[in-house]
């Protein structure tokens, strides 16, 4: 896998190695002591390409100056045949290095060969990452906050599999526990009213149409009131209706135990493929769908119970049992399981991270979660020490919530199409699924992000990701209409050392750090460093074509010119492939 800066940094420790150890030689320091020494690419271009401040770290072990230990360094390193053309002495000791011409073009030739490999990378060594995210209540449709989460994981896991970890996409499907009893229990009214001998008049009225029924069951608060601890959305009433048109009154008069049991085994599958179904719509697929329930039936949460107990960090305290978490570094004691014998929702959970883990036996376990999560972290964390596993293995990224604004920076609260509140199907109804994608990762997860829906929608170069996937096809379009003219791009009639133009060189080293800028996004768990690093390209891109003519120049130059334009092409499909973001031919 090709990396132009990576490699250009070794080559450049390398050489200063071996220069600072001919210095303690001759010298007769210890060259065993030499401490390390950085190579850093400067912030200001006028200071090189690379910068090191290993004189500055050898002084002492050579007992030397630091300025007379950086003209050893110079005078002990030959340029010839490395990417190196030019070194220079700054300050007290600081070294510059220069790349040099064949290495610009070197990079361009590089990425055609790589093509669609070019930006991968093999830090993450094939180790095995599993990635939950969205992980959305089955009991109701996705708001814009898993629209946001499903962006960011998606996203996430797509650049940890070009870092070259071996990525798991997983939905924790939560269908245990008290949402799924307060699912059953307001399917359960619904159900009785709709069935309600007093009602059945009203109910007739309103004939085949299911849709005007169940708003008008969700507004008559006098006929059909509802308590407060059930959920209130108009897709229980569908989901009652629909049942009822199945199944008619038959189970108006059963127990209430398997009328709601019946009910839960209906609309629960439903609510789950429509997850499926929504999310595929927003190009995520998942490896795998993991069932709450399963660590019920086959007794993990039991087991779990009972390795915390062994684990010596359980007490009881009013029959309840608790989990000594302050003492692995949580903020108070959490109960396990309550009075009544029924465990705490912390239990499952718990079990499953340690399926995750101990179990499954993934590297590292990454979930996406909710701002509102915090204080999870510190007792998950716990737990899994407790029970003997490395809790480093354990990562978590908080998300911050969305504001959906208009283009006067007013928050929008409702679907502009539809009216109703915006779950993620409606706001792919308002937007493109490419500026969705693309804009929910503009900004670090742990930031508040304001979306706006006006912009998104916008073909102009104020839309980021129009203008991303513009300069794409503005590429595209300068490759037809060369090759509508008979020039083809022929590599052994460009020299690509002719590109040195400031527009030129500056699009260059972008392309080069793609592959760096991968490792970095994997390694802070953050895909908005992809897409700032497309517009970055982007913008070079639109600057260099401004400046710098193709058709019309001298053939060797108008050839390395053309192949640079295909060069950035390549990495602009790498990028927004990797975001799942369409990369048009044509706008």
């Amino acid at each position: 896998m090709i990396n132009p800066v990576k490699s250009a940094t070794e080559e450049l420790k390398k050489l200063i190695g071996a220069a600072l150890e001919k210095i303690a030689a001759e010298s007769g320091a210890d060259a065993s002591a030499l401490p390390k020494f950085t190579v850093e690419i400067p912030a200001d271009k006028s200071h090189g390409d690379f910068a090191t401040n290993a004189a500055l770290a050898s002084a002492k072990a050579l007992r030397s100056n630091p300025r007379k230990i950086a003209e050893g360094i110079a005078a002990n390193i030959s340029l010839e045949g490395t990417s190196f053309e030019k070194v220079e002495i700054a300050g007290p000791g600081f070294i510059n290095f220069f790349l040099s011409k064949s290495w610009f073009g070197n990079v361009v030739t590089d990425i055609l060969n790589e093509n669609t490999r070019y930006g991968r990378t093999d830090t993450g060594a094939g180790k095995k990452i599993l990635l939950e995210f969205v992980s959305a209540n089955p009991t109701g449709p996705m708001h814009v906050g898993n629209a946001r989460g499903g962006a960011l994981g998606d996203c996430l896991a797509s650049v940890l599999d070009y870092a070259g970890y071996n990525v798991c996409r997983e939905f924790y499907i939560n269908d245990a526990g008290n949402q799924v009893n307060k699912f059953g229990k307001s399917l359960d009214l619904r159900y009785m009213q709709l069935n309600d001998p007093a009602n059945a008049e009203f109910v007739k009225s309103f004939g085949t149409d299911t849709e005007a029924l169940c708003h008008a069951v969700y507004d008559d608060t006098e006929r059909f009131p509802m308590p407060d601890d059930v959920y209130l959305g108009v897709d229980i009433i569908t989901h009652a209706k629909n049942f009822t048109d199945i199944n008619g009154d038959k189970y108006y008069s059963v127990s209430e135990e398997e009328r709601r049991a019946a009910l839960v085994d209906y609309a629960l599958p439903i609510n789950i493929k429509n997850l499926e179904l929504d999310l595929g719509k927003y190009r995520i697929i998942y490896d795998n769908w993991f069932h709450e329930s399963t660590l019920h039936n086959d007794g993990s949460v039991q087991r779990i119970i009972e390795k915390l107990k062994a684990s010596g960090y359980t007490y009881e305290q009013e029959g309840a049992l608790w989990f000594r978490s302050t003492e692995l570094g949580d903020d108070k004691d959490r109960v396990l399981v309550r009075a009544n014998g029924v465990p705490t929702y912390f239990v499952p959970d718990i079990a499953y991270h340690y399926n995750k883990l101990a179990e499954r036996n993934f590297d590292t376990a990454i979930d996406i979660l909710g701002a509102d999560h915090h204080g999870y972290i510190p007792r998950m964390k716990a737990a899994m020490k407790a029970l003997g596993v490395d809790e480093s293995r354990l990562d978590m990224v908080i998300m911050q919530m969305v504001m959906l604004i208009d283009k006067d920076g007013n928050p929008i609260k409702l679907s502009k199409r539809s009216g109703k509140a915006i779950t993620l199907v409606t706001l792919l109804e308002d937007i493109p699924i490419d500026a969705a994608r693309f804009f929910f990762n503009l900004r670090e997860a742990n930031s508040q992000f304001e979306f706006d829906l006006d912009l998104a929608i916008e073909q102009s170069s104020q839309n980021p990701v129009y203008y991303v996937q513009y300069a794409h096809a503005r590429i595209c379009s300068i490759i037809r209409n060369m090759r509508g003219k008979g020039i083809f791009a022929d590599e052994s009639k460009a020299d690509l050392t002719l590109l040195t133009a400031p527009e030129e060189i500056e699009l260059i080293r972008a392309l080069a750090v793609l592959p760096n800028t991968v490792d970095m996004a994997a390694r802070d768990y953050d895909p908005s460093k992809i897409t700032r690093y497309a517009i970055d390209l982007a913008t070079l891109f639109h600057k260099f074509y401004d400046k710098c003519h193709i058709m019309g120049e001298a053939e060797e130059l108008m050839q390395a010119r053309l192949m640079l334009c295909t060069a950035v092409k390549t990495v602009l499909k790498n990028v927004l492939d990797m975001l799942k973001v369409n990369c048009p031919d044509k706008m």
